[in-house]
């Protein structure tokens, strides 16, 4: 009968491991954070910078856009993946998040930075299996639908995923810089 303590010994630590979860979230929880986390991060609180960027050169070479995330205003937190879009003209197209990234919940102090890394393919200029990309729009994960940050898309046309109409380009999960 010595099953039957083991059982119920492992069964109590597995739901005392389960109580103790440390609030961390997932990346579906958009909800504001509260107390020692802070607010969600918005816009007109944190401001958003380009670069550096490592530009494909050439069709079929791949290229690199880091956003940066500094925080201007009191303690907030970004949960999930920041959402970025790709246009033109009247035509735009949702950035995938790399299927390799999970996104963490981090919690940024006032002058704290966060970045994401946008992976291109560079399309041929104009070319039939080409996205025509002339904008850039951010959204903070958490942050209101409307609020989005917009900047031109400056690194050429961005090749198509083969036999798709979608762009290949993915977005990374925020990462919480050093300072």
């Amino acid at each position: 009968m010595r099953a039957l303590p083991i059982t119920v010994t492992a069964l109590a630590a597995a739901l005392l491991l389960t109580a103790c979860d440390s609030g961390g979230g997932t990346s579906d929880d958009k909800t504001a954070g509260g107390g020692a986390s802070g607010s969600t991060c918005a816009f007109g609180n944190v401001d958003m910078e380009i670069g550096p960027v490592n530009a494909a050169p050439a069709t079929g070479d791949t290229g690199n856009v880091s956003v940066t995330v500094t925080n201007t205003k009191s303690e907030c937190t970004l949960n999930g993946f920041p959402t970025v879009t790709l246009g033109y003209d009247s035509t735009s197209a949702t950035v995938p998040h790399d299927e390799a990234a999970q996104a963490q919940k981090l919690t940024l102090a006032k002058g704290a930075t966060a970045s994401f890394t946008l992976t291109y393919v560079r399309g041929e200029a104009g070319g039939a299996k080409s996205f025509p990309a002339e904008v850039m729009k951010s959204r903070l994960p958490g942050d209101d639908a409307a609020a989005t940050h917009s900047v031109d898309w400056t690194y050429g046309d961005v090749a198509l995923k083969d036999g798709t109409d979608k762009p290949d380009v993915t977005v990374s999960a925020f990462q919480q810089s050093g300072d």
